[in-house]
């Protein structure tokens, strides 16, 4: 379902200083040869995913997880490598990201539905459903630039879920909103895995990967460390971390 074939992923950190027309000048001056900072985020990662199988990704913060995550939904372009995706994507990586702040979240349902390659008749069928999901009936017709952040969470996640998607890509979603908004989240997550989407899920939280995932890839400094099973991984982790 999911391949990724060594893939490496190289983030230029001096590309706009190098790039201006004054450190140009200075370079010339200094005579100086300018060496770029270059970070590998992703080094040489290898590994696949079976049709129905949910993959927990853990590791530190700038381990390279949400990386990963962007160049499997082909946000990103890896440096090095390949990635083949066999089936329809939807990444929740960035809730709320395609909103514009101008519009009320009505409008947004449509615009982001768009982006998201939903038609406008799909979006009317399910309009009702998304707005009960969000829990934003009362809040409709005002300006998204006026919701909390876990509002705005609470209505990306109701329009990016509206389908089943083959493959399911979750950057730490089941944390939006309050309680009883997270647990809704986690079950309509739930829904999916039984229904066969597979899933590449992303979170700090090692009970919910635990409670959801098959198997684990553990990454750090841009690397696999480990992966295999969940409860034995998760617990190589966890001791790791409190070491």
């Amino acid at each position: 379902m999911i391949t990724v074939n060594n893939v490496s992923m190289k983030f230029d950190l001096g590309i706009e200083r190098d790039n201006s027309f004054k450190q140009v000048f200075i370079n010339l001056l200094s005579f100086k040869k300018k060496n770029k900072d270059y970070f590998w985020a992703l080094k040489d990662i290898s590994f696949h995913i079976k049709k129905g199988e949910v993959v927990g990704l853990i590791g530190s913060n700038g381990a390279g997880k949400s990386t990963l995550l962007k160049t499997i939904s082909g946000v990103m372009k890896p440096t090095k490598g390949s990635i083949q995706v066999n089936g329809i994507i939807s990444p929740m990586i960035e809730l709320g990201a395609g909103f514009d702040l101008e519009l009320t979240a009505r409008e947004n349902i449509y615009l982001n539905g768009a982006v998201l390659g939903y038609s406008k008749k799909f979006l009317e069928e399910k309009f009702d459903e998304i707005v009960e999901f969000s829990e934003l009936k009362d809040f409709l017709d005002v300006p998204v630039k006026n919701f909390s952040s876990g509002m705005t969470a609470k209505l990306a996640f109701s329009i990016a879920t509206i389908v089943n998607p083959e493959v399911l890509i979750v950057d730490e979603i089941l944390s939006v909103g309050d309680i009883k908004f997270q647990e809704k989240s986690k079950n309509k997550m739930l829904e999916m895995i039984k229904g066969g989407t597979t899933v590449l899920y992303v979170s700090h939280s090692l009970t919910s990967i635990e409670e959801l995932c098959d198997k684990v890839i553990w990454l750090e400094h841009g690397q696999i460390v480990e992966m295999g099973d969940t409860k034995e991984i998760c617990k190589k982790y966890y001791d790791k971390q409190m070491n």
